[in-house]
């Protein structure tokens, strides 16, 4: 049980579920009349961070099969 807690296909959900979430915000900060440009900036490097991770974590759970 404790394995499954810090499993990489658990380590997978949740970055996906944060990078939801930061799309979600950043889509409502661009919404907004008054979108503060240093935070849309800061949001999707954030964003950019988590798929980076999400890739990587994906990679180790289905590594690339050599030619």
């Amino acid at each position: 049980m404790d394995h499954n807690l810090h499993s990489a296909s658990r380590r997978l959900i949740e970055l996906r579920m944060a990078q939801g979430e930061l799309e979600n915000k950043l889509q409502r900060l661009l919404a907004s009349p008054v979108g503060d440009e240093l935070s849309v900036r800061r949001l999707e490097k954030q964003c950019l961070r988590l798929r980076d991770q999400i890739a990587r974590t994906e990679a180790e759970l289905d590594p690339p099969q050599p030619a």
